[in-house]
């Protein structure tokens, strides 16, 4: 399958962590994943194991490599075959690091966006939301119990909404526009965010 015309996962890595460590001394994507199929690898490996193994092609977003912890992050992701997008505004907020996502793959025929805090996503949710895309949806997302979770799919007509993104609030009002096709998933890790 030719890269640029699968869809990327873009792993969403920049962000502090602030509710896991309010005094910013340890990076909470480099903690140990408490389960999953790669628990025990720092959380942000762990998540990009589950995306390798789905897709193609994943491009992991980063704020710059102003601390040591950053440096460590932006090499493991790195080794385990990422493509880096630094993520200058960082701070700015979510919609921020999935525009700078879409902008390093911007011939991609559409994204998934990951969240590399939720370690326990199985590949087999990745490839199924993957599918969908590829069978045409303008977005799509994994269901269980009536609960949406990640990683949530946009096709590439959606790409100039997504490259205007900014702030806090991600793609709420994209989806709120084209409401995803659900995928039914038998999958616990699929809605594991560690924030503690």
């Amino acid at each position: 399958m030719h890269e640029m015309s699968a869809a990327v996962a873009l792993l969403l890595a920049a962000g502090r962590g602030a509710r896991f460590d309010p005094e910013g001394r340890a990076l909470k994507l480099l903690a140990p994943a408490p389960m999953g199929p790669h628990a025990g690898q720092p959380l942000a490996l762990a998540a990009t194991l589950s995306l390798r193994a789905a897709l193609p092609a994943v491009v992991a977003v980063v704020r710059p490599a102003d601390s040591p912890q950053q440096r460590t992050l932006h090499a493991l992701l790195r080794d385990a075959g990422c493509r880096l997008a630094i993520n200058e505004g960082a701070d700015d907020g979510i919609g921020s690091s999935i525009a700078a996502g879409v902008r390093a793959a911007p011939d991609a025929a559409g994204w998934l966006i990951a969240l590399a805090d939720m370690p326990a996503v199985a590949a087999s949710t990745i490839s199924a939301v993957a599918q969908a895309l590829a069978d045409g949806a303008a977005t799509a997302a994994p269901v269980h119990a009536g609960r949406r979770g990640h990683p949530v799919a946009f096709g590439a007509g959606l790409r100039s909404e997504l490259l205007a993104l900014t702030g806090d609030e991600g793609a709420r009002h994209i989806l709120a526009a084209h409401p995803p096709r659900l995928i039914d998933v038998d999958d616990p890790g699929y809605l594991l965010d560690l924030d503690h």
